[in-house]
């Protein structure tokens, strides 16, 4: 359970403002959010599941210490990522933009391509090494779903009016606060 609280939290936080979350909020204006909803979640599901599986290889071949450390590292590195914040470039605002016969496979192929390698299958990872694989699993898949969740609710409603500067700066203070503690953790 813990697993699971700690990576929904983290992963939540890391998503506002994230690339995906506004390619969630262009897919809002044009389909129907049950539709993107749906392919989000089979999306970061995968993504996810293979984050929690390298990052249970890595816990597994790393002294406990070192895994907090880096860890630690690794979570001040997703605070100024997120403070230099996401744009959606032109390849991403294309697949946003393409229509298809399938709207459930152009989302999720987009989102699949979009989250490998951003810094919230990072996080999944380092989470992994030290928390419980299911936990952690399912904690970032519905902690990323809610997020996005949001950012749907947001784009139908509000226009995509969001206090972004606001919600980095959160987000970035709740990275350096886990990496601290997971430095401190491992050095300590």
């Amino acid at each position: 359970m813990d697993a699971f609280l700690i990576s929904f939290g983290i992963i939540f936080v890391a998503e506002l403002g994230d690339k995906s979350q506004l390619m969630a909020m262009t897919f809002a204006a044009r389909y129907r959010a049950t539709t993107i909803l749906a392919a989000i979640t089979v999306a970061t599901a995968l993504v996810h599941l293979f984050s929690v599986l390298v990052g249970a290889v890595v816990g597994a071949a790393l002294p406990t210490e070192t895994i907090s450390v880096v860890a630690g590292i690794a979570f001040l590195a997703f605070a100024a990522w997120t403070l230099r914040g996401d744009e959606l470039d032109q390849n991403d605002e294309a697949r946003a933009n393409r229509a298809t016969r399938s709207v459930f496979w152009t989302v999720g192929i987009a989102f699949f391509l979009a989250e490998l390698g951003d810094k919230t299958m990072l996080a999944t990872i380092t989470l992994a090494t030290d928390n419980g694989l299911v936990g952690t699993w399912i904690g970032s898949t519905i902690g990323m779903v809610a997020a996005d969740a949001l950012a749907i609710v947001v784009g139908q409603q509000l226009g995509a009016r969001l206090p972004e500067r606001t919600v980095k700066i959160g987000a970035a203070i709740t990275f350096v606060v886990f990496g601290v503690y997971l430095i401190a953790d491992g050095l300590l």
